[in-house]
């Protein structure tokens, strides 16, 4: 079942269009990136469906239900630009998040004390926000998103400001989330990101749905029969012209095109070369389809 059905969403802003007959659908218990370069029209989709503003036209369906306010207790948001109280205590403004979800005074201390020990930060919860660095202060702001045990889950950009070591604290965070069934959409302008942790894709580009799809269909599609080969100590004379070698040494790396079907015929030529050690095919990464995707919907 799709948690979110997108259908024919427009909005705009004067005469700037933000989204432009937007159709999307989000299945449950995965994790959705959502892609694009400044300007696409990412933040404005998550905020309509935050319902923090109205689409122009169109409509959203959560769970097969036009989207209302009371679908609000069931939506987790982490937005880019971080809305925490400075002054504010981190175990007061914890509290005071949750209970506005509706979580009993009780339930709501229980889940709080947990998530802090998790997110090891539970011996600064009684200092105030403008007392803490940008990494704690982002914890603070995870953990608001997720108290509630939201069957949505929306982050933008969630590993800004992050070190490495706490940006692989949040991945575990969100995977963990992910198995226990909650359906994750990932804005994020890290591609890396995107790999490691995306099920489906819809990426956008000047208001327009301009791709989408499960992650590795999408990478199967951008596919160019180029494949890696290394090998041991080749008898480098016999290396075919249109192998381009990309390592040498006691190890030579070579990129070779091969046509369909023509795997099998290359592997027994390079046995004819050398101790094959290694082979396997180069998918293009998200980074390189975002950057060709974007370039031809500007060109085209």
């Amino acid at each position: 079942m799709n948690i979110l059905e997108i259908q024919q969403l427009n909005k705009s802003y004067g005469n700037n269009k933000a989204l432009s007959n937007v159709n999307l659908s989000i299945p449950s218990g995965g994790i959705f990136g959502v892609l694009g370069p400044n300007g696409a029209g990412k933040t404005t989709l998550i905020r309509i469906i935050n319902q923090i503003i109205d689409q122009d036209s169109g409509e959203v369906l959560f769970k097969n239900q036009p989207l209302k306010r009371t679908h609000i207790k069931n939506i987790g948001y982490l937005p880019e630009e971080r809305g925490l109280y400075k002054k504010m205590k981190v175990w007061d403004q914890l509290i005071y998040f949750t209970r506005l979800k509706g979580l009993s005074s009780e339930e709501t201390k229980n889940k709080v004390e947990a998530w802090l020990e998790r997110l090891e930060i539970s011996h600064w919860k009684h200092k105030r926000i403008d007392d803490l660095s940008k990494g704690m202060a982002q914890k603070v702001q995870f953990i608001s998103a997720v108290l509630h045990e939201p069957e949505l889950l929306i982050l933008d950009e969630p590993f800004s400001g992050f070190d490495p070591v706490n940006a692989e604290l949040i991945k575990n965070e969100i995977l963990s989330l992910k198995e226990k069934g909650v359906t994750i959409l990932l804005s994020t302008h890290r591609m890396e990101s995107v790999e490691l942790l995306c099920d489906e894709i819809a990426m956008f580009n000047k208001s327009e749905k301009i791709l989408s799809g499960k992650l590795k269909s999408v990478k199967n599609q951008f596919r160019t029969n180029t494949f890696e080969l290394k090998i041991k100590n080749p008898d480098t004379l016999n290396v075919p012209a249109t192998w381009h070698c990309m390592e040498s040494g006691e190890y030579h790396s070579y990129h070779i095109l091969i046509e369909e079907g023509k795997v099998n015929e290359l592997l027994q030529q390079a046995l004819g070369i050398g101790e094959i050690v290694g082979f396997k095919e180069i998918l293009p990464s998200m980074e390189e389809i975002f950057i060709q995707q974007v370039k031809m919907h500007e060109n085209g």
